[in-house]
């Protein structure tokens, strides 16, 4: 079968298993660079004495970077070479994790994770690509059948990976690790061959400036607002300039003869659907992700290893549900299950606020596991919607666009979610630690944030009147900090159920793929038999 772009490959001796190899074992550090950090934050805020906003900045930043710079990174790629853009992608991902594992500063830290990001959006596509030029046919199916699963890989036991290395290391291995098996990905770079696209592309310089700009200042207004006050300038600021330059980016985007964001692809209502489902699906999933952890550390005093095994009741679903939603497909839509999977996680999340303080890991298994199948199901479906959902020659475009509104989403939801979580909690404690003999007795704001990073112990020790006293303010605290997310989770649940019918209501009708079977069959009989076999219905 040929190669779709007719790549020219370069150098190197060409060995289809050792580029799988590689591809895969970067791949499988991304998605754990997100979930494995969020275990490691309480141990981090704890070395390096962080506040709240900049021990944030370790998730937000990798998050953002990686959003900001996939589409451009892509481009880039077809242009200079995939196999270049996926190494030097690499090595950027592993000199960050290195700078991240020996920093004794948190901003270093911060710093280091966003260049991580940066590294992670420039080896992602290309390393897919590179997979698409070296595997043709069912190898191509088996191929990506893989990387999908190391993907899932990394999301799913991240935490429970940083939780032993933490428990066992300390949190600077949960970077160390990732750094070295980068690097020895570098290794490979002999076996992997050289391909370019078609002549003629070129990177959105301005659509990947004001995009990235855009997400970059929305998140820092989301952060720094609990922390500055929502009218203060230094967060009025940045949430205006986020209004502006997305705005531009529209302009920009809408001038751009070869656009990297086809903003009229939002005109489709099914592409749209698919659009709101992965945003919604992620404001439930993600911030659970990266909070829970410390909510765990804080309240029930779990050591990173108990927490992140405790995390594996959300994440495992992830790995399993996207298989079984592929079979469900010969008898239930895609789109119907897409529709379902909202369901779960807004009925997850609903229940979910069962969680208490000391109430032990059962309560909240049901809860937990329904979030993680619904999530688990959309991962199965919602990439080849979207691909089905436009052209052929479209589906590209489609793909880039759909998997940057997934990360963005993600990293919108985590700083959406922190910031609410920081304003609840102090609202809860808000006149109620006055009666307490602390340091600690007037400053709510500084309780709020360490409960936020996990750590309640720091201010619980500084109680004098005896245990008696001490176990009295922290049940007050965790009870306020329960509360807070409690709040949050009926927040998410809500905007799944508003979403629903919507998604509902966009997803109606066929979808261009089964449009284009339709044709077939009325043209070719016998054409419709192969194209029936071969299609999912959405």
């Amino acid at each position: 079968m040929p190669v779709p772009d007719a790549p020219r490959r370069q150098g190197g001796r060409r060995s289809p298993s050792l580029t799988l190899l590689a591809v895969c074992l970067a791949s499988v550090l991304f998605p754990l660079s997100i979930t494995g950090t969020s275990v490691a934050l309480p141990s981090i805020a704890t070395d390096l004495n962080s506040g709240l906003a900049a021990l944030q900045w370790a998730v937000n930043g990798y998050n953002l970077t990686f959003a900001g710079f996939i589409l451009a990174a892509g481009s880039l790629a077809d242009l200079v070479g995939r196999k270049r853009v996926f190494l030097i992608g690499t090595a950027l991902f592993g000199a960050g994790a290195l700078v991240a594992a020996v920093s004794s500063d948190v901003m270093l830290l911060d710093v280091a994770r966003a260049v991580s990001g940066a590294g992670a959006a420039a080896a992602l596509p290309s390393g897919s690509a590179l997979l698409a030029q070296v595997f043709e046919g069912r190898a191509r199916a088996r191929a990506f059948s893989l990387f999908g699963t190391t993907v899932g890989l990394g999301l799913a036991l991240g935490p429970s990976i940083a939780g032993v290395l933490v428990s066992n290391l300390s949190w600077r291995s949960v970077f160390l690790v990732p750094a070295v098996v980068a690097f020895a990905v570098l290794l490979l770079a002999p076996f992997v061959p050289e391909s370019r696209g078609p002549a003629g592309g070129r990177v959105d310089k301005a659509g990947t400036v004001t995009f990235t700009g855009a997400l970059v200042l929305l998140v820092f207004g989301l952060v720094e607002g609990p922390q500055l006050g929502w009218a203060h300038v230094a967060v009025l600021g940045p949430l205006v300039g986020f209004v502006v330059l997305l705005a531009a980016f529209a302009v920009v985007e809408r001038r751009q003869a070869q656009p990297m964001f086809d903003l009229t692809l939002l005109r489709r209502p099914r592409f749209l659907g698919l659009c709101v489902s992965v945003m919604v699906i992620v404001f439930g999933f993600s911030p659970l992700v990266v909070y829970l952890p410390s909510y765990f550390s804080a309240v029930d005093g779990l050591s990173p290893q108990q927490a992140g095994l405790t995390i594996m009741m959300l994440t495992a679903p992830t790995l399993i549900f996207p298989v079984v939603a592929g079979a469900l497909t010969r008898w239930i839509p895609a789109g119907t299950q897409i529709v379902v999977s909202v369901l779960l996680v807004a009925v997850g999340c609903a229940w979910l606020t069962v969680i208490e303080p000391g109430g032990g890991n059962l309560p909240v298994l049901g809860p937990m596991l329904l979030i993680g199948v619904g999530v688990g199901i959309s991962f199965g479906l919602l990439d080849g919607a979207a691909a089905d959902s436009v052209e052929p020659e479209r589906t590209g475009m489609a793909s880039g666009m759909f998997n940057t509104m997934r990360l963005a989403g993600e990293a919108t939801a985590i700083a959406v979610v922190g910031s609410l979580m920081v304003t609840f909690t102090r609202s809860g404690l808000d006149g109620k630690l006055g009666s307490y003999d602390t340091p600690y007795a007037d400053e709510p704001d500084r309780v709020a944030d360490l409960l936020n990073q996990g750590d309640l112990a720091t201010a619980a020790d500084t109680v004098r009147g005896g245990a008696g006293a001490r176990d009295a303010f922290v049940d007050t605290a965790a009870h306020a900090y329960t509360g807070a997310l409690h709040t949050v989770l009926w927040v998410l649940a809500a905007l799944c159920v508003v979403a629903v019918p919507l998604i509902a209501f966009l997803m109606r009708g066929r979808s261009e793929a089964a449009a284009r079977g339709a044709g077939v069959e009325a043209s070719s009989p016998d054409a419709a038999v192969s194209s029936a076999a071969g299609r999912v219905e959405v």
